[in-house]
């Protein structure tokens, strides 16, 4: 559990127990400053007492002073913020999930036996099967899986459709 003390000027001494008897207790003093909501924060930490002070100078800069800064840090070092940014930024390639089967063309000699596929892949009746097939390409299934789309690629190139999957 966590115990505050609350008064109108500031939010003093936030103490958060760990989970484990190994790891010592946290002290945390939150003092607010003016009507801005900003906060200077003091803690207790492991970091040296130079990294403390900075850290204190940087979270009361403004915006444009941290601006500044970072810009000052970027020509002194020779460095550039992108260099920090993680590497799961970079955009990865995603694979794709979801795939369309397209009836590209059907063979006069393969229509019946096409449509007859047609009708066991999508249970449309006769008329809307033979539609389908006419004025090609058009798309048989969309957004489905891989595997769903190579078989029925499969079934309908073994009758004889031009199929492609998109």
């Amino acid at each position: 559990m966590a115990s505050t003390a609350l008064s109108s000027a500031s939010f003093s001494l936030l103490n958060v127990p760990t989970a484990s008897s190994s790891l010592p207790k946290a002290t945390v003093t939150f003092v607010a400053r003016g009507r801005g909501g900003r906060f200077a924060v003091a803690c207790t930490s492991t970091a040296s007492p130079k990294v403390l002070e900075l850290g204190d100078a940087i979270s009361g800069l403004t915006l444009e002073e941290a601006r500044g800064l970072v810009d000052h840090l970027q020509e002194r070092l020779g460095v550039t913020a992108a260099a920090f940014a993680p590497a799961a930024v970079v955009a990865a390639p995603v694979e794709k999930t979801e795939f369309d089967v397209v009836i590209e063309e059907v063979p006069s000699s393969a229509r019946i036996a096409t449509v007859k596929v047609v009708r066991a892949l999508t249970n449309l009746a006769l008329k809307e099967a033979k539609d389908l097939i006419e004025g090609l390409p058009k798309k048989l299934k969309e957004a489905v899986s891989k595997d769903e789309a190579d078989d029925a690629k499969k079934q309908l190139e073994e009758v004889g459709a031009k199929v492609s999957i998109a």
